[in-house]
């Protein structure tokens, strides 16, 4: 395919996941792309603009583009990230003449992973599983019976991917036992600094969440981002549920024998 690919990390993921990263390269070079990962990338601003500091966070959003505008795409582990590079940031620059029509360019070649590999590469979760094994791999990649999963589908994805068609990636991948999540929908209480403001709140939020994840009795729970990953499995950690939280990347990875 040689198609070349820049590979946005985020914040979160490259201090608390870094082997989504790496999950995510070694799945875009094994459908043909060229990954490329530009050492000068920092924040987008999400945080910033989230908290109303939208001057700062225009700042950031110029070095953003000034980093990644060379690249025919760029692919991010997040939904969060890329709905603030492609709903936000061309918002803040919309009155900037040197970047306002870069900023809607950029966004325009800027997807969430799952985006990328199903809307760009054309490819079908279902493939994802060599013949050999399918129908019967373990959450971990082990032989054994299919495992248990839920997917948590999180806020920012609303503006990239409908319900459907982002659990479609989990539940198309071969060899899951897939169990729906009730009211997949709600927040998991992250929000950002929404937690950190209104923490009974967004507790109580958080603590709905791992209840519905309990009751499906899925043992693994795929999460694509990872602030709501660090925020379901830090409450399934304080209250000794055992949950194995993962990204679909690892997943996929995984089952092609990437990782």
């Amino acid at each position: 395919m040689n198609m070349d690919v820049a590979l946005f990390i985020t914040c979160l993921a490259d201090t608390f996941e870094p082997r989504v990263g790496v999950a995510v390269v070694r799945l875009l070079r094994h459908f043909g792309c060229r990954v490329h990962f530009p050492e000068a990338q920092t924040c987008c601003g999400q945080p910033l603009y989230n908290n109303g500091y939208h001057r700062d966070a225009a700042d950031l959003g110029r070095r953003w583009i000034d980093v990644f505008e060379r690249f025919a795409h760029v692919v991010a582990p997040s939904g969060s990230c890329v709905a603030m590079v492609r709903h936000h940031l061309p918002e803040l620059l919309r009155d900037d003449p040197a970047y306002a029509q870069r900023s809607v360019a950029l966004a325009a070649r800027t997807w969430e992973f799952t985006q990328f590999v199903t809307d760009v590469l054309k490819i079908d979760p279902a493939t994802l599983v060599p013949t050999a094994t399918r129908g019967s791999i373990a959450a971990d990649g082990e032989s054994g019976p299919p495992a248990p999963v839920t997917y948590h589908y999180s806020c920012h994805m609303r503006g990239l991917q409908s319900v459907a068609q982002a659990e479609q990636c989990v539940r198309a991948t071969p060899g899951l036992d897939y169990r729906p999540l009730e009211r997949i929908e709600q927040c998991c209480g992250f929000g950002g600094a929404f937690h950190v403001l209104y923490p009974e709140i967004g507790a109580a939020i958080t603590a709905d969440k791992l209840d519905c994840i309990a009751s499906t009795g899925a043992s693994t729970l795929i999460c694509n981002e990872v602030g709501c990953a660090m925020t379901i499995g830090g409450l399934a950690h304080r209250r000794g549920v055992e949950l194995r939280i993962r990204h679909i990347a690892e997943l996929w990875a995984e089952r092609l024998g990437l990782t």
